[in-house]
């Protein structure tokens, strides 16, 4: 257990910051964009930081036990983060995930010495995890269950504190907004407590893709909110309200159409060079609108938005224009708003609220 624990903590010291990038924005509109840049880790997504310290919760309650797998249930990027863990460690792996999950993301759990079990109903990743737990003598790790609870919210350079800590030296140090998407929703309640355990005014958004029912849950104050199809944007979204999102500590939350997520993601690699996943242009997409009314208001301050994955996962989806046919997504609209912002200043129409947002 000691030998566990100590691999764990070492990776941890090797690779727990991440580069803060800077989004390109006029100087003269006052208002600063960041993506902190997740897809650096050694497993390439922000899910790396939440396998470790769901490894670090799993072996200190004495519940990871050698030569017992762990199971856990995913979307993919959790998945191939906790493959890289349970091969650290030298116990098995087996991830449960939708049919529809990238190809990459299936190479990258078996490179990593993980199984792939593969269900045709995203709805059935609970109980499929559970009952291999049990047939095996294994752990299910349920990450949608313990995610908030697995991480050190207080400080120990998680992900919040990582933030503070590279913008201390910017403009504007402290975010007028942190904007992070949702799967299990526990880098939302991290940065959220983290605000206020530290007392700064830095407001928390939280943006939701179709297919998911966290918006209406949580602007309804509905626990049982439900969605009968799966979300398209891979690692985000989810058909129930998952344990470890906390609407209490969320400040905003936006409704994000896929096509202005994946318009979103093919403007970052215009703009940076960089490609990404399209939780990543989730998050993009809400951070500019509120780039666009802060500007609008006159407003000045400093965005802060993740890199959750690399696009180079999604090559077949979100890059591939026969997908998004096939989808019947069409991302130009979207695509003529951004370029519209970043041209202007101006968000087409005016850059406000949808109904129903907070």
């Amino acid at each position: 257990m000691k030998e566990a624990v100590r691999r764990v903590q070492a990776d941890n010291n090797r690779s727990a910051d991440t580069h803060l990038l800077s989004f390109p924005l006029p100087e003269q509109w006052g208002v600063d964009l960041y993506l902190k840049d997740e897809s650096t880790h050694p497993t390439g997504s922000l899910k790396h930081r939440l396998a470790r310290s769901l490894f670090l919760y799993g072996l200190c309650n004495g519940w990871i036990r050698p030569g017992r797998p762990v199971i856990e249930a995913s979307s993919g990027s959790t998945a191939v983060s906790e493959a890289y863990f349970a091969k650290l460690i030298g116990v098995p792996f087996i991830a449960v995930m939708p049919r529809t999950t990238s190809r990459e993301k299936t190479r990258l759990i078996e490179f990593h010495g993980g199984q792939c079990h593969l269900v045709q109903d995203a709805r059935t990743v609970y109980e499929v995890s559970a009952a291999l737990a049990v047939e095996t003598g294994g752990h299910y790790m349920d990450q949608f269950t313990y995610a908030e609870r697995a991480t050190d919210w207080r400080g120990n350079n998680n992900i919040a504190e990582s933030i503070y800590e590279q913008m201390k030296l910017e403009r504007y140090p402290e975010p007028a907004w942190i904007v992070a998407t949702a799967g299990t929703g526990g880098t939302s309640a991290t940065v959220a407590r983290y605000v206020r355990y530290m007392q700064y005014d830095t407001r928390v958004c939280v943006p939701d893709p179709e297919n998911s029912c966290f918006f209406d849950g949580w602007l309804g104050g509905d626990d049982e909110a439900a969605s009968e199809r799966s979300s398209r944007i891979e690692g985000i979204g989810r058909p129930r309200m998952e344990p470890s999102f906390l609407t209490s500590a969320v400040d905003r939350m936006m409704k994000v159409p896929d096509a202005a997520s994946v318009a979103a993601v093919r403007a970052l690699e215009r703009a940076t060079g960089r490609k990404a996943g399209g939780s990543t242009g989730t998050g993009l997409w809400s951070a500019l609108k509120i780039v666009a009314e802060m500007a609008g208001r006159g407003e000045t301050g400093s965005v802060v938005t993740l890199i959750c994955d690399p696009g180079e996962r999604y090559l077949d989806k979100y890059y591939s224009d026969a997908w998004l046919a096939g989808q019947g997504l069409d991302i130009a609209p979207y695509t003529a708003t951004i370029e519209t912002l970043l041209s202007t200043g101006r968000w087409p129409g005016e850059a406000r609220p949808e109904p129903g947002e907070r």
